[in-house]
């Protein structure tokens, strides 16, 4: 990080209870459903830009950035703080803030989707192994098939099988529940 300021979350906490801050959490959805800190806008780290920051924080307050522990809120905080008045960072993240005793709103703890996608995809494989083995030598096609998708995944950002995984059951919970998801903090 360089020159952002990194606020305390006694200190975010107080900010906000003051209505001088909009807290954004830019950790992923899988993150997010583990629990989240009440009044916080999600935007995914991958989503910031001031271009998407601007019609949802008011030029009046600050904008405090948070993730797990830190880094990856720095990183946005640093990539729109020429761009944005008053930018900072909860030091130390959620993980600070749960630390502080400040109010959580809890959900479950959920492998991140892209685990799920490792686990099913290894586990695939090793299914195939064993098939492949003791069944027939047909079931060699199924690594290529495996293969194939990761690359178009990656190649395009697009995952069948994250998509699949996102229908289970364990993964049917509302990615936002503080209800700020998509409201204007002008507004609040």
């Amino acid at each position: 990080m360089s020159a952002v300021e990194k606020i305390n979350a006694r200190a975010v906490e107080a900010l906000l209870h003051d209505h001088k801050a909009v807290l954004i959490d830019v950790r992923t959805p899988g993150e997010i459903l583990g629990g989240e800190i009440p009044e916080s806008v999600i935007m995914p780290f991958d989503l910031v830009s001031a271009k998407r920051l601007e019609p949802i924080v008011d030029t009046n307050k600050k904008i405090v950035f948070v993730c797990h522990s830190g880094n990856r809120a720095g990183q946005a905080a640093d990539a729109v703080s020429g761009l944005l008045p008053d930018v900072a960072v909860l030091d130390g993240g959620v993980a600070a803030w749960k630390q502080a005793g400040l109010p959580m709103t809890e959900g479950r703890d959920v492998i991140p989707i892209e685990r799920q996608v490792q686990i099913t995809v290894g586990s695939l494989l090793i299914l195939t192994v064993l098939l492949t083995y003791f069944v027939s030598t047909a079931f060699l096609i199924f690594p290529g098939l495996f293969g194939a998708g990761l690359v178009y995944a990656g190649w395009s950002g697009s995952c069948g099988m994250a998509r699949v995984l996102l229908m289970m059951p364990w993964n049917q919970h509302p990615l936002c529940t503080s209800g700020t998801c998509g409201k204007s903090a002008k507004h609040s």
